[in-house]
């Protein structure tokens, strides 16, 4: 958000914690991106803000308390008031439980694993109307497609990409393995390493898919501890992620820290895994 919304945010989560009996005298700025995130003290909560337009926070809320109900490692909806969205000078707040990170265990692979398999568990378990991964392949494919919305993205590139997504959805698609809801970005951005281990946060990504595509936002050691896994769709599906989220950072609208700089050099990695798949197919 830029700095005025900052401000117009964080005024609407104090204004909100305080009128549900919350001590707030203070925010904290714990990460600021398309959402607002704050710790509001001394009540030491975390409250997520997003624009009012944005509907993703229902559907993360309801989501989150059922996963938290069925005893999966994410991050739990704050227990002292009630949980659901609130709505404040047009803007959508949430009030999440703050965890202090914990500087005392690190997240291992092997940890991050048992934690990703216990929460596909419990996500496969819920009825839940979600977009299928696939949708984000059709965003990206029209992002590129949008000159007006990437314009320094370069022809070689632009085609670069375009094949990929295209390809890889078709590849992915052809395969017809089980699929079921996902969390859909559990990069290590969206886990917290507290006290309790190991905590899935950020559930508006969610999707439908195989769980090699979430897999594929982890780092590699992590599915060398996942049984069960297809190695060749992790492939594709590690692939598929790296197009996409290069894709994202040509968008004029990318506020990604030295995303420009990061699209390229995602573009070199996909060339060399291009180069890689045509020498091991020939």
């Amino acid at each position: 958000m830029p700095p005025s919304e900052v401000l117009r945010g964080t005024t609407a989560a104090i204004s909100i914690a305080s009128s549900l009996g919350l001590t707030v005298h203070d925010a904290i700025v714990v990460n600021n991106s398309n959402k607002l995130s704050l710790r509001l003290t001394p009540a030491d909560v975390l409250a997520r803000v997003a624009p009012e337009a944005d509907q993703a926070a229902r559907f993360e809320v309801e989501i989150a308390e059922r996963l938290a109900e069925s005893g999966c490692p994410v991050a739990a909806l704050e227990p002292r008031v009630e949980p659901r969205v609130y709505p404040r000078d047009g803007f959508v707040i949430t009030l999440w439980t703050y965890y202090e990170p914990s500087t005392a265990r690190e997240i291992t692979p092997a940890d991050y694993a048992t934690a990703l398999e216990r929460l596909h568990a419990g996500m496969g378990k819920l009825d839940i109307p979600a977009p299928h991964f696939t949708d984000r392949i059709d965003a990206a494919q029209q992002l590129v497609a949008d000159r007006a919305r990437t314009p320094a993205l370069a022809d070689p590139d632009r085609e670069l990409l375009g094949d990929t997504l295209r390809d890889l959805r078709r590849e992915i698609g052809g395969r017809g393995g089980a699929e079921q809801l996902l969390h859909g970005e559990p990069h290590p951005g969206n886990v917290l390493a507290t006290t309790y281990g190991p905590l899935f946060i950020d559930f508006e990504t969610c999707c439908r898919g195989p769980v090699e595509f979430d897999l594929a936002h982890a780092p590699e050691e992590v599915s060398a501890h996942y049984p069960g896994l297809d190695q060749d769709l992790l492939r594709a599906c590690r692939t598929l992620v790296l197009a996409m989220i290069t894709t994202w950072r040509w968008d004029t609208g990318d506020q990604f820290p030295n995303g420009r700089q990061l699209g390229r050099d995602w573009l070199d990695q996909i060339r060399t895994a291009g180069t890689a798949n045509q020498t091991g197919s020939s």
